[in-house]
């Protein structure tokens, strides 16, 4: 699974609710004749933006702070819109784990103790009773793992 560095900066800005101003409507050609009339370049980062690092490969707890689970993937609409989260659950080294998939917006960034992580507002036992997806890399998606 590749991540071009565009998609990259593209979820990061998303991750905080900041997105880039589109630039107005260019006319037909302009981005021939400059490539920058497509998108209005950032000049500054914001600064509550959270790297993509905060969230891809981590862990995450139920509100009672257990490990339930670990971020697999991201999955980005067409739109840029970031939908759904890939948590792995279950399992001991990659064995008997369960790849399930949960809206992004269900998962958020806590603080404690000077410590940031993941928490998501249900239970290792739910996640491990919903369906279950496993990665087509002929197709480059996520399917359902009764159709792999």
């Amino acid at each position: 699974m590749k991540t071009t560095f565009a998609t990259l900066a593209f979820t990061v800005m998303l991750l905080t609710g900041t997105t880039a101003m589109a630039a107005d409507t260019p006319t037909p050609g302009a981005a021939e004749k400059n490539p920058a009339a497509q998108v209005q370049l950032m000049t500054n980062v914001p600064g509550s933006a959270l790297p993509i690092s905060q969230f891809y490969n981590e862990d995450v707890y139920d509100a009672k702070d257990a490990k339930i689970g670990d971020i697999k993937d991201i999955l980005v609409e067409k739109n840029g819109q970031v939908a759904a989260v890939i948590l792995s659950v279950g399992g001991f080294l990659g064995i008997g784990e369960k790849d399930v998939a949960v809206p992004f917006n269900a998962i958020h960034l806590t603080e404690k103790d000077g410590k940031r992580y993941l928490v998501i507002d249900t239970t290792k036992e739910a996640l491990q009773s919903a369906p279950g997806y496993t990665y087509d890399r002929t197709k480059g998606v996520w399917v359902p793992a009764s159709k792999a």
